[in-house]
Parts: C-alpha cells; structure tokens; sequence
C-alpha cells in the first residue's frame, strides 16, 4: 500500500513507469498496477520529472521592481546603485513578504531548489535575517540554500569583512563573492583567496559572481580555480555568470578550461539577465552576454542554468519558471541539436541539483519523492512548450496543481479543441 503513485508518466530518459510514493521517499518504481494508494495520479502520456532547481537567485530582492525607481540604463552598475537605495529604506518584513510570495511561484512550477544570495553589506543584516526566516518556513516543501553575498565588495566595503563572516556564522549556508567589484585586480584576487580559505575552515561551499563584466582582462576564474585546487574545495566551487570568458582571446580560454576541469569547478551562467545586461556599452556587432557554455561542456566541466533575478533592480521580467531560463539559454548558446536540448532540461535538474550537492535528489528508488508532472511527452517538449506543471510532488505531499490548457477553437470544420502538443513529441 503506498501514500501516492504516479501512474504511467514518462521519465526524462524515455522510460514509461509507475512511482510509488510511502511517506516522504521513493519505494517503488516500476509496474505497479496491481499496487493500492491512497492518492493515484493519472500521467499517462505526460512527462515526469524530478523538480527544477535554480542555482543561482537573488531572494532578497525580487519582487521589489519599480522601487524606489526603475533601472532607467539597464545596466549592471545601476541595478547595483539601485540596490544600493532600495535596502537604506526596506524592511525586514517587507523582504520576508516577498520572499515568501516568489517562493509561492515556485513552487506552483516545480522548482522546489533554490540556491539564494544575501547581501552581507548592511551592518544590520536585514536581509540576511529576513532569508533566515523564509528558509526556516518553506523548508516542508523548498529547499533554501543561502549564500553570503558581499555585494559592494569584501574589501570595497568597509565593513564587509566583518559582516560576511557574521551571516555565516548566523548559519549562511554558502560563501560568496564578487571579486570584479573590488576597487583593483589585485584586491579581487586576493578576496578570492580569503574567502575560499574561509569556506575550506568552515568545510563550506563557495560561489563567487565571478567576472560578470565585458572586460576580457577580468580572469578571477582563474584565481578560484587556483584556490580550489590548492585548498582541496574540488566540487564544492562554483563560478557565476562567467560572462567576460565570451570576450576572451582563445588561446587564453585553452588553458583556463582545462583548468576549471581539473580544479572542479562548476559554471552558472544566467542566459536571461546576462542577454539583458551584458554588452551595454557595444554599439555594433554586440556580444552576446553569455559565457562559453558547450566548450566548458566539452572539457567535461559541470555547467547549470540559472534564474538570478525576477522583477527587482536588474530584470523587469520573470515567472520562477526554469524552463524560460533553459529554453533562452539554448538559444544564445545555440544548443539546437536534440542532444543539447536534452542537456539544457539536464542542466535546470540534474546538473543544478549536482551543483548544489543535493542529496536524495532524482527519480530513484530512495531518492526524497519530489517530482513535478508536465503537460508534455518529453524534456525537449517541455523547453518548446514550457508547459503546465499538473501536479507538483513535494516531500511526498501533493503541493500544487494545474489544469491542462487546452484552447477551445470555433472555426468550421476544426478540432474543437487544440493541444499544443506534437504527436510525436520533441
């Protein structure tokens, strides 16, 4: 007897199967027709996944678009100037508020993993309180990894330093950077050296915005991967944004790949907000924002897709739908061949679930029952479509549903209703 079966979906691989669901865990997966639940779901023909996961978010400031201004420029620099504002005049509450209301979102998609960055530059730590809490409240059905985020610079800020180190020690999950932001190269090198140094004493996870800049001289990539290799942080270091490795020379990427391979270092590009931000001061041809996502692939490098912002100071749009984030990012790195799709829906699951080191995460037998069912027959049917989530499975508790969304069409001699859904899948 098991609390719930899902009943004949298809998995990302391709199989047909049952899953049957005791507690909070995975029991059984198979043929399990002859088998009584207590709760069945019908995914016959639809596609069922283990949930979305977002690598790299900004929990503290989304929702907040339009206050106390909009981004006029559209640049990273005024986002940050903005940023800057709106947290001299934001509360505690109104964070939490937010939070929570995203999180909502979330969950209503399937993504049911979300690893958030706070700003450590407040010497209240509103934010960091305010993201404590919210991880404290959705932890039944999300799992909130935090990270401390110095967002005006370790040493750039004058109080920084000290701040950092007291959001981990409130129990901030992740140490973060952004060593581009320091006032020299030199000054950004070194805060990569002391805050991974800081992470490997505290056995904690790093990642660092890292050269989210047009500046092709911008290599702090370089120095993490140096740090992780030296202090052993080897899978536990990832690299975000990325985005001056797409103005690099060439021969200057040869070595810096094979190099992140070796050190173990993971990539988050984010296709959606570096599309947007990127190549600001280009007139023509204008780069494209977007790291060198199918070499880093090639040199065997783990690379995910993430979200970064969704209505806040630097993005005007956004719905905590992974599978925007997927379907752009296979664009701009023109990953078209079915392979490479396939890898995109990979990189917003499994890849992104490696990168946060989730444990109990997939569609095993053993695994945490979370899963999410698609109204789509395969994972490149999912990107084309972005479908419905019918039915999102959380710690083996039912948390969301939504109804197909079939269009009812009155033309003569027509279907009555249309499905976008090719009958042969993707």
């Amino acid at each position: 007897m098991f609390d719930l079966i899902v009943k004949g979906g298809t998995l990302p691989d391709g199989r047909v199967a049952d899953i049957g669901i005791t507690g909070a865990t995975i029991t059984a997966i198979g043929n399990l027709a002859e088998a009584d639940a207590g709760e069945v779901i019908d995914a016959s023909g639809d596609l069922v996944s283990p949930p979305f996961v977002d690598p790299h978010f900004h929990l503290d400031a989304t929702l907040s678009y339009g206050t106390p201004r909009i981004n006029a420029s559209g640049t990273l620099l005024e986002g940050i100037g903005l940023w800057g504002e709106l947290k001299q005049i934001v509360t505690q509450e109104e964070m939490v508020t937010r939070a929570l209301a995203y999180c909502d979102w979330a969950a209503s998609m399937g993504l049911l993993a979300i690893r958030s960055h706070v700003d450590t530059c407040d010497d209240r730590l509103l934010g960091v309180a305010a993201m404590l809490e919210v991880r404290d409240k959705v932890k039944p059905y999300i799992d909130l990894q935090l990270v401390a985020f110095p967002q005006d610079g370790f040493y750039r800020d004058p109080t920084a330093r000290d701040n950092t180190i007291r959001a981990l020690d409130m129990g901030v999950d992740v140490v973060g950077g952004i060593p581009h932001f320091e006032r020299t190269m030199a000054d950004g090198a070194a805060s990569v050296r002391e805050l991974c140094e800081l992470a490997a004493a505290r056995g904690l996870q790093v990642d660092m915005h890292c050269d989210e800049t047009d500046d092709p001289h911008s290599r702090h990539i370089e120095t993490l991967a140096c740090e992780a290799q030296r202090l052993g942080l080897g899978g536990r270091v990832a690299g975000s944004h990325l985005t001056s490795m797409h103005s690099m020379d060439n021969y200057y990427v040869s070595k810096l790949l094979p190099l992140m391979a070796e050190a173990g270092v993971a990539a988050i590009p984010n296709p959606l907000i570096n599309i947007m931000l990127q190549g600001r001061h280009d007139t023509f041809p204008k780069r494209r924002g977007l790291t060198r996502v199918k070499e880093m692939r090639a040199h065997g490098i783990t690379v995910g897709w993430g979200q970064d912002c969704v209505l806040d100071p630097w993005y005007s749009l956004g719905t905590a739908d992974m599978l925007d984030v997927a379907f752009m990012g296979l664009h701009v790195a023109q990953m078209s061949h079915p392979d490479e799709m396939r890898r995109c829906f990979d990189m917003v699951t499994t890849q992104n679930a490696r990168i946060l080191g989730l444990e109990g995460y997939g569609l095993q037998v053993g695994a945490q029952a979370a899963l999410v069912v698609l109204d789509a027959g395969d994972p490149i049917e999912a990107l084309r479509l972005r479908p419905a989530r019918l039915a999102v499975v959380s710690k083996g508790r039912v948390i969301a549903r939504t109804a197909r969304q079939d269009a009812a069409l009155t033309l003569p001699g027509r279907p009555g209703t249309i499905r976008r859904r090719h009958p042969q899948g993707g």
